[in-house]
This record gives C-alpha cells, sequence and structure tokens, in this order.
C-alpha cells in the first residue's frame, strides 16, 4: 500500500487507549450487530496484513508481511496451506469457473494458481506495484489496480487464457480500493493521491472524475441497486457516501479511524468499517440518503483488513478480520457472528 499507510498507523498507535484483548467466547445482546465468537490462529505469521479472498468453504489472507497467503478451511477453522514465494501480498482473488487463485504484489507481479494443488501456473509483470483486484464473473476476467503516479492504471486479464488483456484505463495516480458494477458497465476506484474519485465506463472507455475534499480515500464498496458508493476516509476517518448517477456526495459520517476495508450488507442495508484504532463501524442505511452509526464494535489495535461476503454462502453471517501478531500473541482471523 502507500507509504501514508505507515503514518496512519503511527497515528493510530498514539491516540488509541487501548489495545483490545483475546477474543473471549461469549453471549452478547442480540441487539449487537457483530459478536466475536472465536479465533483462527495464524502461527508463524509476522508482519501486517492486506485483503482477503473467498471461495465456497476457503478463505485467502494476504499476509504481506509475511510474503505470504494463508489459505483457511472456514469449516475446519484452520491453515490449510501456505502459498509462499510471493512478496508482499496485497490482494487476492478466486475465479470458481477456471479454478485459479490470482495474488498481487506490491513488487509488481500478478501470480496466477491452479485453485486445488496452488502450483503457481503463470506471472504477470505489471512492473508497478499491483495492489487491489476484482473478478468479473460474467466475463472470466480479473481487473487489476496498479502503478504509481502516470503509470497507474487499472488492467485486465483473462481468467481462462491467463492472458493480459488490451483492455486498460490510464488513471494518472494509483488506484486504491475499486468496485465493479455486476449490472451496468461501470468501474468506481478511489485515487487519494488526486482527491479523486474515477467512474469508468467499460463500453466507452471514458473516466470521469469527482472530486473529493476528504482526504486518504482508501477503501470502497458499492450499492448498485441505490446506485450508492461508500468511501472511507482517514484524515478525516469518515464514512462518505456518493450517488454514482451524478457523483454528488452525500451523507459524511464519522468513522473509525484507520480504515482500510469496508463492506456493503444488501440484506441488512448495513456497512461494515474495519479499523486499526481497534474497532468495527457498523453503520444502518435508513434509505439512500440517510444513514447512522449503529455500534462501533471493539476489535484489535492494527486490525483493519477484513473480509465479509455476503448473506447465504457456507461462510454465511460470518465477518472475518485479520489480527497481526501482538506482545505475547501471535497473529489470528477472528470470527465475528453477524446478527439481525
Amino acid at each position: 500500500m502507500k507509504k501514508a499507510c505507515r503514518i496512519c498507523a503511527a497515528l493510530v498507535l498514539f491516540f488509541a487507549c487501548a489495545v483490545q484483548g483475546h477474543p473471549q467466547k461469549s453471549v452478547s445482546p442480540p441487539s449487537r450487530p457483530l459478536v466475536l465468537t472465536e479465533a483462527i490462529s495464524l502461527e508463524g505469521v509476522k508482519g501486517r496484513f492486506d485483503h482477503f479472498g473467498s471461495a465456497a468453504n476457503r478463505l485467502f489472507v494476504s499476509a504481506l508481511g509475511n510474503n505470504t497467503v494463508e489459505v483457511i478451511d472456514i469449516s475446519a477453522r484452520t491453515v490449510v496451506h501456505t502459498i509462499t514465494g510471493i512478496p508482499n501480498p496485497q490482494d487476492v482473488v478466486f475465479s470458481p469457473e477456471t479454478n485459479k487463485l490470482f495474488a498481487g504484489s506490491s513488487r509488481g507481479k500478478l501470480y496466477i494458481y491452479d485453485g486445488t494443488s496452488f502450483d503457481l501456473l503463470k506471472e504477470i509483470d505489471f512492473h508497478s506495484d499491483v495492489d487491489n483486484l476484482r473478478y468479473d464473473a460474467a466475463n472470466k476476467r480479473v481487473y487489476v489496480g496498479y502503478g504509481e503516479d502516470e503509470t497507474g492504471a487499472i488492467g485486465a486479464v483473462d481468467a481462462t487464457t491467463n492472458e493480459r488483456l488490451e483492455e486498460e484505463y490510464k488513471l494518472g495516480a494509483h488506484p486504491e480500493s475499486f468496485q465493479l458494477e455486476t449490472s451496468g458497465p461501470n468501474i468506481c476506484a478511489n485515487l487519494p493521491d488526486l482527491k479523486q474519485i474515477a467512474a469508468i465506463d467499460r463500453i466507452t472507455h471514458t473516466i470521469s472524475r469527482w472530486p473529493i475534499t476528504l482526504q486518504m480515500n482508501f477503501p470502497m464498496a458499492l450499492n448498485e441497486a441505490d446506485r450508492r458508493l461508500f468511501v472511507g476516509t482517514r484524515a478525516p476517518a469518515r464514512l462518505a457516501v456518493f450517488d454514482t448517477s451524478s457523483g454528488h456526495r452525500g451523507a459524511a459520517l464519522p468513522c473509525v479511524l484507520d480504515t482500510d476495508d469496508l463492506y456493503y450488507d444488501a440484506a441488512r442495508k448495513r456497512i461494515y468499517v474495519a479499523g486499526g484504532e481497534g474497532f468495527i463501524s457498523v453503520f444502518q442505511q435508513k434509505d439512500a440518503d440517510h444513514y447512522q452509526l449503529l455500534a462501533k464494535v471493539p476489535s484489535a489495535l492494527g486490525a483493519r483488513t477484513a473480509g465479509y461476503f455476503g448473506k447465504g454462502r457456507k461462510a454465511a453471517d460470518r465477518f472475518f478480520l485479520a489480527v497481526p501478531a501482538r506482545a505475547g500473541r501471535g497473529a489470528e482471523v477472528w470470527i465475528y457472528k453477524v446478527q439481525d
């Protein structure tokens, strides 16, 4: 990620009042949207984490500081495989149609693995900072955010042939989180260095740019049905809501510090924002333009990357949080039950 990530982490360490403890199994009031139930040990994993991926009953965790991708069996609650040889992995996506795992490295390469054996199939060199990845299942295409400054762009790889495609969108800055429409042609991408959000039309290849006055806009989630885009910022710490029809910003609510992941729960109309401050902010959508803070759920200092993959799957109604190793305790993935 960016150098600013390290600066934010230092600020969080300074301002945080306490480090949250080890998870304990307990019964919480039903009104709590997230209840911590258990933890999966990541023995020997050092350093900070980046983004998650999932496939059926497996969870893929980018252990950036450990130079590994940890493969977790969700049912067994254990690590079943460790992929090595990826310098600073930042994101992973799985293509079930082709049974392949794609992992991006800050050193500029995209690594493609067999989804069963995890043998390396191919490396594609994007030359600079491969960060966020997104999978377009309808077209069996992996979109790749990469580059710095004038080389910043979103490219594409055919998941069937493992070949880089000509489709590419030059953005003039490194893209952080970006989201694909499933029923439309658009991609929305955070460009914090330009203080912008880019709206890309994949049919016309035109790019619109929405200015954003809040700074350090890293994570993003999309509510396609209501045409709303949720963006997490760090300076100040806000959940900002944009109308994707116009690019107009509506609500901007205070949220957890040092966020790097946020998710939209369409079934419950909630937004979950994980932050290194040691909390998860949970917001309730009243309607497309009105939101309220539902809860500030305790987590762990430095735990800012997470995974939530929707209701109705095998990993249903579980929110996963990567917790870095800290004094006296190893790294873990914490599991929260999502409640109505």
